[in-house]
């Protein structure tokens, strides 16, 4: 079968859209958040949408499989904050590995299912690996700017572990996304290539996809894009990319400039727009395959998709638009000290 290396030498890839839109529609409550196993948990729980790969997997399943049926080649597992450390917030450190083998399994079982349907056209899954709920480069107290609510090895140990549960779980890629400090990601670059070098494993292709904020062009830990491509060029990743913060009219520019610098693949989903008043997306599914489509065309991508807000529409009009357009071709970049 083709790998997805492969797929992206023959075509720009379709990743999916956001998981937490799509679970809102659900309008699920604490109970259901809880299931039977957790019912008499200690603390609430309704908002950690990672658990419902444990207590509603059905639910999580099906967004997946409306996004396959959209078009989606590449699906994330539902595990954004599926480490140890994001987990606290609910007191649930413990379930950081059972939660990833749990989404990574759901999102393998709808893959597969739509590889069997159509083998021509493989889908895979992208283990996801958010960016944590604190930050090594940033205090959280303004009065101690040398002040850090974690440690390296503390970020390196809660990422080793989601990465251990997203392979056993039967991950083809994993995705470090949504970055916003760098140093994280370096921390998750670590621990993929530790877990891989102490497991023996076969290694799998890592994805990176970071942040700009604003219109600065920076991402929140500071760095400009070209900065935190050459941060991160040395895991040799199967793609670097841009999602979420912005939508696709503002990161125009950001993945243009991405493209002309990256010597592997460039990937970008964006939000739907930037949200309006009460926090919610306007941008409609035409509008969003129009950017993707002009970026497309303009030779800037090889995997688009979309981030907050989107839905399986924005992912079908994408896939759509998209199809005939051939992929960006990888350039030949020089390496040079200025």
């Amino acid at each position: 079968m083709k790998t997805i290396k492969d797929c992206l030498k023959e075509r720009i890839l379709i990743i999916d859209g956001a998981m937490g839109t799509m679970i809102q529609r659900y309008k699920l409550t604490e109970a259901d958040y809880r299931g039977e196993r957790f019912k008499d948990w200690k603390s609430d729980v309704k908002g950690n949408n990672d658990l419902l790969c444990i207590t509603k997997p059905a639910v999580i399943k099906a967004i997946h499989k409306q996004y396959l049926e959209a078009g989606a080649d590449i699906i994330e597992t539902n595990t954004f904050s599926s480490t140890s450390i994001a987990q606290a917030d609910y007191h649930m450190e413990d379930l950081a590995y059972e939660l990833n083998v749990a989404a990574a399994q759901c999102a393998k079982e709808a893959a597969d299912e739509y590889t069997q349907k159509d083998p021509h056209k493989p889908r895979f899954v992208a283990g996801a690996i958010g960016p944590l709920n604190k930050t090594l480069s940033l205090s959280p107290d303004v009065n101690n700017p040398g002040f850090r609510a974690v440690t390296f090895d503390e970020v390196v140990a809660a990422y080793y572990t989601q990465i251990k549960g997203l392979v056993d779980g039967g991950a083809d890629v994993l995705l470090v996304e949504t970055i916003f400090d760098t140093l994280n990601a370096k921390a998750a670059i670590y621990a993929i290539k530790k877990y891989f070098r102490e497991t023996g494993k076969p290694e799998l292709p890592v994805m990176i996809s970071g942040t700009i904020t604003d219109a600065s062009g920076r991402t929140l830990s500071g760095q400009t894009l070209e900065a935190f491509y050459n941060s991160v060029a040395h895991a040799r990743p199967l793609s670097v990319g841009l999602n979420c913060a912005l939508g696709a009219k503002e990161m125009r520019g950001h993945i243009e400039e991405l493209s002309q610098i990256a010597s592997c693949y460039v990937s970008a989903y964006p939000n739907a727009g930037l949200p309006n008043a009460m926090g919610e997306y306007d941008e409609q599914p035409a509008q969003t395959a129009h950017f993707l489509e002009e970026w497309a065309a303009e030779g800037f991508v090889n995997i688009v998709g979309g981030c907050c807000g989107t839905t399986p529409d924005h992912i079908k009009h994408i896939a759509d638009h998209v199809k005939n357009i051939t992929p960006r071709v990888l350039p030949v970049v020089e390496n040079e000290l200025a």
